[in-house]
């Protein structure tokens, strides 16, 4: 027996010895062991070894280690440090708690891939938005989703109830922020939306964002302190510029002018997962231009997302960096799924891409106006995907898996689980006291 397992056996032998009276409650210190669990207390359970002889507890105390061990880990597995059923390892973080309205800031410690650091307003206030309107991009009212956004210190925004928002202008948020919509069934619509700009610690989390439309030329405040004269936006649902550190989840996107999503100008450090995209043309841009080389240390993870039905092209479509498409579900296209120029790295891993009937389009890949010579240096792969209805996806580069260093950012569960990992995708239906 190691020197660990003896002074346990000691001191679990000693203490039985000590308190004798208590002998017969034997899986207190089990239960103690365990305290609370996902913010409820704990509670002793009533167990039929209650009435088992004094003599048995003692008899063997390197069996009483081996009991005391295994509640050890029981209680880890009640801490959602293994999964609690879904296998998608973000929402298995998470969603197995009941009373995750009262411990909403959790999330943020859920994060995986490159965006992982994203805190959002973690350890900041809670900000409950009262107000869907809109009126004054210059001077919001207390109670309005843009008075919140705007403000210098770290804030867990929340919504009061369910809300149609309709942005005057679009909506520029400040550094440390959390957009959590869990519990409300908010949308941000019919105008223009969510623009995060040379800022960091981003989380959006649960909304709508649908129909969003260009706006501009105006004045828009973006901190209590500032505000300055917008150009004309482009339509994006959430548009990333210059900014680090930024997690999108579970969030269902469609209809917008330009991008549901997209990163640009030197933005890096970001995760989109848990998605749901639809009825769009030019889904994901990941690089500003060919030209603009700042891009080259993006780093982006698009994982457990589902891209659903009516989509066009750009899921995503990338320059110059890093990108690790993993484990997320394709069930429509008309082009192309994923496409890129300017030498990005694209790491392709246990994704499901389920081609169009149109048999012009089955390739999921597409090299933007590149002649081959120069592509076929390109480090593009597909790494355990399953390739459904004449599917296919044009490899380049170099085959080792150090290639990809820089473009991986979690292990890939097997393609055939995808179904599972994103059969959630998309906004939760999340009501109090129960799992979303």
């Amino acid at each position: 027996m190691s020197d660990y397992r003896n002074g346990l056996a000691l001191f679990v032998f000693l203490w039985i010895l000590c308190f004798q009276s208590e002998a017969t409650k034997s899986f207190g210190i089990f239960e103690k062991l365990k305290g609370p669990v996902l913010g409820r207390p704990a509670v002793v359970p009533e167990t039929k070894h209650a009435q088992e002889p004094e003599t048995k507890l003692v008899e063997d105390p390197e069996q009483v280690v081996e009991m005391v061990e295994r509640s050890i880990n029981s209680s880890r597995r009640e801490l959602s440090y293994l999964s609690c059923g879904t296998g998608n390892p973000i929402d298995d973080c998470w969603r197995c708690d009941t009373d995750w309205e009262n411990n909403r800031q959790r999330l943020a410690d859920c994060a995986i891939g490159f965006g992982r650091n994203a805190i959002g307003g973690q350890n900041g206030r809670f900000y409950v938005v009262t107000d869907p309107n809109d009126d004054n991009p210059v001077n919001p009212r207390p109670g309005t989703l843009r008075h919140a956004v705007i403000q210098n210190e770290p804030l867990w925004i929340t919504f009061q109830r369910d809300m149609v928002i309709q942005l005057k202008e679009e909506l520029i948020m400040n550094s440390y922020k959390t957009i959590d919509g869990r519990g409300a069934n908010v949308h941000i619509a019919n105008g223009p939306c969510i623009t995060v700009q040379y800022v960091k610690h981003v989380i959006i989390h649960g909304i709508h964002i649908h129909d969003c439309k260009p706006a501009g030329n105006a004045m828009v405040r973006d901190s209590p302190t500032h505000y300055g004269w917008r150009t004309v936006s482009d339509g994006d649902g959430v548009s990333i510029f210059g900014a680090n550190n930024i997690w999108v989840d579970h969030c269902s996107l469609s209809s917008c002018t330009d991008g549901l999503i997209d990163a640009i100008r030197g933005s890096t450090a970001i995760t989109i997962s848990n998605n749901y995209m639809s009825q769009h043309d030019k889904v994901m841009l990941l690089g500003h231009s060919d030209d603009y080389t700042q891009d080259v240390n993006m780093q982006v993870t698009i994982a457990y997302n589902h891209f659903g039905k009516g989509l066009v092209q750009r899921m995503p479509r990338c320059r110059h960096g890093y990108f690790h498409v993993v484990n997320n579900d394709y069930t429509d296209w008309e082009m192309y799924a994923i496409g890129g120029s300017a030498n990005p790295t694209i790491n392709s891993q246990g994704n499901r891409f389920l081609a169009p009937s149109n048999e012009f389009s089955k390739e999921v890949t597409k090299r933007d106006d590149t002649p081959q010579n120069i592509w076929s240096h390109w480090n593009w792969r597909s790494d355990g995907d399953l390739m459904l209805n004449g599917a296919f996806f044009t490899q380049s580069g170099a085959a080792s898996s150090s290639s990809y260093a820089k473009a991986s950012s979690l292990a890939a569960r097997p393609s055939s689980l995808v179904p599972s990992l994103t059969t959630n995708a998309g906004v939760l239906q999340c009501r109090a006291g129960s799992r979303c």
